[in-house]
């Protein structure tokens, strides 16, 4: 009885050693048909930079546009492309909107003119802009009212009525 018990054990062993040594040969099978795929080569690309266009707006002289993008290269396989773009609705749009400059504080008022300045420096151009170095904008000053002389002898009110005598 104990050789048959002794057989039975060692059948199981026998069983599952030789399951185990199958697994591991199925394992080893897969891993070695997985081929190692040869690594792509780094190709050196011939294609050149992108140049853009201005922006040129869909309506009107500003909002949102197009510009076109062009790149040279034999072996380039895209080489024009556009690109969704916008133009500013204010008085920016004058230096191109791909043209970012730091202002300074605005100027007095000219009272000749009624108009005040300020001077801007090239901060970035964008998409390889041709962009000024800097810039100078003027704009209307206001409500400004240009003192009139006073006539001798009348008096006037903080309006500039005169005032009645008597």
């Amino acid at each position: 009885m104990l050789s048959q018990q002794y057989q039975q054990q060692r059948r199981k062993f026998a069983a599952a050693f030789l399951a185990f040594i199958f697994i591991l040969a199925a394992v080893d099978t897969a891993e070695a048909g997985k081929k190692e795929k040869p690594e792509k080569k780094a190709k050196k690309s011939d294609c050149g930079e992108w140049q853009w266009s201005v922006c040129v707006p869909t309506s009107g002289d500003c909002g949102l546009g197009t510009r076109e993008g062009t790149r040279t290269g034999a072996e380039c396989k895209q080489t024009m492309k556009t690109q969704r773009c916008k133009i500013p609705c204010n008085w920016k749009k004058q230096f191109g909107a791909e043209c970012k400059y730091q202002f300074q504080a605005w100027g007095e008022c000219d009272l000749n003119t009624a108009l005040k300045t300020r001077t801007g420096s090239l901060k970035r151009a964008l998409h390889n802009a041709d962009c000024q170095k800097t810039v100078t904008i003027s704009k209307p000053c206001g409500k400004v009212t240009k003192p009139k002389p006073q006539e001798k002898g009348k008096w006037r009110d903080r309006r500039g009525k005169r005032l009645k005598s008597g």
